[in-house]
């Protein structure tokens, strides 16, 4: 089967959607697939080989778009086309409903194609990267993407949360639950105490560790002083070890110099590969405090990696965390002193600690790669048996006002979502302005 996926974030970008795609890319071709991934240009780092073959359409972007580590796909109209014609695709499968989501509407429309939509992100948590927040906004990022994928042939969501969510929201079409999975064994084979020697780091100190890109949406000011709370109540010797780059940097910086614990906190930067593995097996404890995540895979690794978790119950957490079996799921509304103390009680019992890291690892084994990769698989075959309508033949003999009229269909339909996104945002926003202003 010939699979072409259009996302706005892809390697060299370190996130977790540029991950899950390119771990189901790389899945399905080892099952004897071929996949062609439609993606934004990104700056080559130094040192860092940037994937630049066969299987990787790139189109131009403007980089770092608002100050964020996101490209942006410039739009050039049927700029793919003639590639994508030569790759012949069975399914389309598009990983965001904006920018390159529009080209994967038009793509899959075209060609009478079914379309995949993967419900990755909660985009309404990153709306501060195009304006100012704001009720409205976060509307509209809702409703956009609502309407996007009422446009697709199938849904899918990482999570049951998701889909229950997005179902809630108003989306029709039908849903399928397929979590992003994660190579089991080799998140488990990391080397800590080389890590730890590499680094600096006590063979004797007990460190809270903490990875991914860092951003505002993943609620890291609150992760920080929980983490600093923790150092504050214990003579035992802790360290923070965060794994990651982004924006917030210089914030979670501030905070620990502000407390006095600067030299508890050791920011890695971006580790990949087997010094990425490693960091992992460094840790004593993973903590995780994002509301806004639908992959979640770094909860699953840490626990490939046979480590605890503590985090916030939100959205994919739940369904990974379980109290007293593999770590603990605090409620949404915790404060960083109950964050504190559940880290500080894991520490307190070395007999519970070791429970948890074995019921890490069984339940990560819930989440491999291979067992993902057969359910998308087994979804675009589905697809493909149940797809009616227009055949090849038929759309080759179409004479250029069919043609026409077919474009114009495909416009029209992606013109009308957005806008009827939009006055649903503002009717909802004139709503809200109302109620407040009501005594």
């Amino acid at each position: 089967m010939n699979i072409c996926m259009f996302t706005n974030t892809y390697l060299p970008h370190v996130g977790g959607v540029a991950r899950s795609v390119h771990f189901f890319a790389e899945d399905l071709r080892r099952q004897g697939n071929r996949v062609l991934v439609v993606a934004p240009t990104f700056p080559e780092k130094v040192g860092e080989p940037v994937e630049n073959d066969d299987n990787v359409l790139r189109v131009p972007a403007l980089q770092n778009f608002n100050g964020s580590d996101f490209s942006v796909r410039i739009p050039i109209p049927f700029f793919i086309d003639e590639e994508i014609d030569a790759f012949q695709p069975d399914v389309v499968h598009s990983h965001h409903p904006f920018l390159l989501g529009d080209a994967a509407i038009r793509a899959a429309y075209r060609r009478n194609l079914p379309l995949v939509f993967t419900h990755h992100t909660l985009y309404e948590e990153y709306t501060h990267y195009v304006s100012a927040d704001s009720d409205m906004m976060r509307q509209l990022a809702i409703n956009l993407s609502t309407e996007f994928a009422n446009l697709c042939t199938s849904v899918v969501a990482p999570s049951d949360s998701i889909a229950k969510l997005i179902a809630k929201r108003g989306v029709h079409q039908p849903i399928t639950v397929i979590p992003t999975g994660v190579d089991i064994d080799y998140f488990g084979s990391g080397d800590g105490p080389k890590f730890r020697k590499d680094n600096g780091l006590a063979d004797d100190a007990l460190i809270i560790g903490h990875l991914g890109r860092l951003a505002p949406e993943k609620n890291l000011d609150y992760l920080c002083r929980a983490v600093i709370k923790a150092m504050d109540d214990t003579s035992e010797q802790l360290r923070f070890l965060v794994v990651g780059s982004g924006s917030s940097e210089k914030e979670i910086q501030r905070l620990f110099t502000e407390a006095g614990r600067q030299d508890q906190l050791f920011m890695a930067g971006e580790k990949k590969g087997q010094e990425l593995v490693d960091a992992y097996a460094a840790m004593d404890l993973f903590v995780f405090s994002s509301k806004s995540e639908t992959q979640g895979m770094v909860l699953v690794e840490a626990m490939a990696a046979g480590l605890p978790v503590v985090a916030l119950n939100a959205s994919r957490a739940r369904e990974v965390v379980r109290d007293d079996v593999n770590g603990s799921l605090l409620d949404g509304d915790a404060t960083p002193r109950d964050f504190a103390a559940t880290i500080l009680d894991i520490f307190a019992d070395r007999e519970k600690r070791e429970d948890l890291r074995h019921g890490a690892r069984e339940t990560a084994n819930e989440f491999s790669r291979k067992t993902t990769a057969e359910k998308m698989a087994g979804l675009y075959v589905s697809l493909q048996q149940n797809l009616h309508g227009t055949t090849e033949e038929d759309t080759i003999t179409l004479d250029p006002l069919d043609e026409l009229i077919h474009s114009l269909k495909i416009e029209w339909d992606l013109l009308s979502g957005k806008a009827n996104a939009l006055l649903t945002s503002l009717q909802h926003d004139k709503k809200e302005t109302s109620s407040k202003d009501t005594p």
